[in-house]
């Protein structure tokens, strides 16, 4: 099994570095303070756990299986990324210290967390990847279940150690924010990212 772990980490490698919704989360939020980033990207790992389980005891198949609930995940995960556009959107129009004041539910780690929990559970292409992707590198001759479960431990490792660089680099951000003009605009184009992206995920 370890030419299939050498193609698995080179095709995890390559998804972390095209940026998607978690990309797009754990940046905004670590732009505003790097606690809030490292929160998000504790929360995105936290929902790649979630998908590893679920394809390891085969609930992800029950639901790639189920057109109506796999529409319904992939518009509920479109609707939430929509959600954090417009929210980012309405940011632009604050002043700096209500755009992401702690007593506010996204400018606080809690907050940070679920925003990154909740845009890779509702994210299809997460699930996708642990059916389509993920099956290619198991070893038929084994446990399926714990092929899985190694391969996703794997996965969320890699994540550990990749997104702890992308915090401090979007950390550096935060200096350019305090600046009105600056903050107005990453707010729009984290925003528009955002409802890109959700588009792109209900068309999808």
């Amino acid at each position: 099994m370890s030419v299939n772990l050498v193609g698995f980490v080179g095709v995890v490698l390559l998804a972390y570095f095209v940026p998607g919704p978690d990309f797009l989360v754990i940046v905004r939020a670590a732009a505003r303070r790097r606690a809030l980033g490292w929160a998000a990207a504790l929360g995105a790992q936290a929902g790649l756990c979630v998908h590893m389980a679920a394809a390891a005891f085969g609930l992800s198949v029950v639901a790639a299986q189920s057109a109506v609930v796999f529409t319904a995940i992939k518009l509920a995960g479109a609707g939430y990324l929509v959600f954090l556009g417009v929210r980012a959107f309405l940011a632009a129009g604050r002043g700096p210290e209500r755009a992401g004041a702690p007593d506010g539910r996204h400018g606080t780690k809690r907050g940070s967390f679920a925003e990154g929990f909740l845009t890779n559970v509702l994210n299809p292409k997460a699930a996708l990847f642990f059916l389509s992707v993920l099956p290619q590198f198991i070893d038929g001759g084994g446990s399926v279940t714990s092929q899985i479960l190694l391969l996703g431990v794997l996965d969320v490792l890699i994540g550990v150690l990749y997104w702890p660089w992308v915090v401090v680099v979007a950390a550096k951000l935060r200096g350019l924010l305090a600046r009105p003009v600056f903050r107005r605009r990453w707010e729009r184009t984290t925003g528009v990212l955002f409802v890109g992206t959700g588009a792109a995920v209900a068309a999808g």
